[in-house]
């Protein structure tokens, strides 16, 4: 390794992606973390600052070939995810991808069998379990004020209607369900495990042959429905998280914060509140106690970090711990995702 103790990063792509949605949360990290090479297909000004201390090359070979390399990671559009995760296992290389992980079931077992042949990980990054309202809904849960709870909505709303509507054509790997349901369909998994069932109702509310821009998953538990769903058409987005007991219910209506301020450029180092909820951003508890007396409260949110996901990788990769992420739990999304894509076109 290039530095001793600390993992070493190299990248496949240098847009947004990297820029804002790994690179700040690194840079928090440089005691145990160090980027070395960042690949870009094209070298050019694409308007993103050039970091001291890190090659940028065109030379894909270069970056594969660096021995002191212990992690790729692939932030590229979503088509060439599976080309470029095959180069980087071939050589023999750890792998990160972006979300989504494949277009298809088959890529994806492929990407594992090839992993597990060559002895090195393969993972998809899934940052959105360190959101905010993901950890305070989970938080809630688990203190089992609500009672036993019978139902959960999550909700990941947009109105951005110019997306779908530039869009002409129907691309799969860039349908909504692929590129959002992906962070939600993880969470649920991460949390509550495999569904006993699941039922699907994903449109393209612009025709068929134009984006899909709809979804509503239903993944079902004993005794409880986990209702994923999502739209660029709502003017006015529905509540985050809803968590309805048989004592209370738990609603969170603001999302987490940290892309709101990534988008900003306000930026999680040198900035102590970065990410954070507002009292004004807080979820309500209602519930009802055991002696029948109404409570009506705010929760403070807990505080979201997407940089907890490289703290689990480099404890997967330099102590060997288990991986944060799953073949499992991948593999059943996948499953879920071109289950409930199949009639798409």
């Amino acid at each position: 390794m290039a530095e001793q103790g600390k993992l070493v990063l190299g990248f496949i792509g240098n847009g947004k992606s990297t820029n804002r949605y790994h690179l700040p949360f690194i840079l928090t990290r440089q005691d145990k973390i160090k980027v070395k090479t960042i690949y870009q297909r094209t070298l050019r000004d694409n308007g993103w600052a050039r970091l001291p201390d890190v090659t940028y090359t065109d030379d894909l070979d270069k970056l594969l070939g660096d021995t002191e390399i212990d992690v790729v990671v692939i932030t590229t559009p979503s088509a060439a995810h599976y080309e470029m995760a095959c180069k980087v296992l071939l050589a023999g290389k750890n792998c990160v991808v972006e979300k989504p992980f494949a277009a298809s079931v088959e890529e994806a077992a492929q990407l594992f069998k090839l992993a597990r042949e060559k002895g090195v990980m393969v993972q998809c990054y899934q940052n959105r379990r360190f959101d905010s309202d993901f950890l305070t809904a989970q938080k809630v849960m688990a203190s089992g004020i609500l009672g036993e709870v019978y139902e959960i909505n999550m909700h990941y709303d947009y109105y951005r209607a110019f997306v779908p509507e530039q869009e002409k054509t129907f691309c799969r790997e860039n349908a909504f369900l692929y590129t959002h349901a992906c962070h939600t369909v993880d969470q649920v998994l991460s949390w509550l495990g495999k569904p006993q069932d699941c039922h699907y109702d994903v449109r393209q509310l612009l025709g068929k042959g134009r984006m899909n821009d709809y979804f509503d998953l239903d993944l079902l538990y004993p005794g409880l429905k986990v209702s994923v769903k999502s739209s660029y058409f709502r003017a006015k987005a529905r509540p985050s998280f809803e968590l309805y007991g048989r004592r209370g219910v738990f609603i969170k209506q603001e999302q987490d914060r940290q892309e709101a301020d990534l988008k900003k450029f306000y930026l999680p180092e040198g900035h102590d509140d970065f990410g954070l909820d507002m009292p004004e951003n807080y979820g309500t508890l209602i519930y009802y106690d055991e002696a029948g007396v109404y409570h009506e409260e705010k929760v403070p949110s807990e505080r979201g970090d997407y940089g907890r996901y490289y703290d689990a990788l480099y404890v997967t990769i330099m102590q060997g711990a288990p991986q944060l992420v799953t073949e499992e739990q991948t593999m059943e999304q996948m499953h879920i995702l071109e289950a409930a894509g199949q009639d798409l076109v």
